[in-house]
């Protein structure tokens, strides 16, 4: 089954709706920068109410990995998000078993074949790749799309290698195009499901899932 995030948690009753939607992740900001940035005490204490098996992403940006580790101990994550140029810190940290591994790029940036092989590179290194549509100036939470056509090419060569996670501008009525002609292995959304930055709205949460559980393959 297609791998499901639902980001950008403020609180817990959000988490719940996501959880009981049937999402596979949420996702918490701690990035001061954005709207949806919570402590870590906020999301320490939705995630202690979440059951033991849906996974809990901490989004850094910019964040050195001392920082990042004890956010993710004191909130009791179970896996990072990183927006960051260097990964060989973050990577020692992965190969100790202690966490998933989510590293974001730019999915404009996959039209230039040099991206493509240091991506690859790193899929021993790393759980998954994460492909926005941010910039230096906004990493995430954009609400726009990359340029799908022209990432293509790209994104399935990274999916034969390592799992490739699209996010971007997606909502419940274009994620089931998006899987369809870009076959990631998981999505992520954040604005696509929300009444307001920061407060998600529990029609469009569970629209998303139903969209993508409709596109996975039917057990037989």
């Amino acid at each position: 089954m297609t791998w499901v995030k639902i980001c950008g948690m403020t609180n817990l009753e959000d988490a719940l709706i996501a959880v009981d939607a049937g999402a596979d992740a949420v996702g918490f900001v701690f990035y001061e920068k954005s709207p949806r940035c919570v402590t870590v005490e906020t999301a320490r204490e939705i995630v202690e109410k979440l059951p033991e098996s849906v996974e809990k992403v901490g989004v850094f940006v910019g964040e050195t990995v001392e920082n990042a580790r004890d956010a993710f101990h004191r909130a009791g994550l179970t896996a990072a998000q990183v927006y960051s140029n260097s990964l060989t810190e973050w990577e020692a940290w992965y190969e100790s078993g202690e966490i998933k591994l989510l590293w974001a790029i730019p999915g404009d940036a996959l039209r230039q074949e040099f991206l493509i092989s240091p991506c690859t590179s790193r899929g021993k290194l790393i759980t998954a790749v994460l492909v926005d549509s941010g910039s230096g100036v906004r990493p995430g939470g954009t609400g726009r799309s990359f340029d799908w056509e022209g990432a293509k090419v790209g994104i399935r060569t990274l999916g034969s290698m390592v799992p490739v996670v699209m996010a971007g501008g997606l909502t419940p009525q274009n994620v089931s195009g998006a899987i369809k002609a870009l076959e990631p292995w998981g999505v992520d959304v954040v604005s696509g499901v929300e009444a307001r930055p920061g407060k998600k709205d529990p029609e469009k949460v569970r629209a998303f899932v139903r969209a993508v559980r409709e596109m996975d393959p039917k057990a037989v």
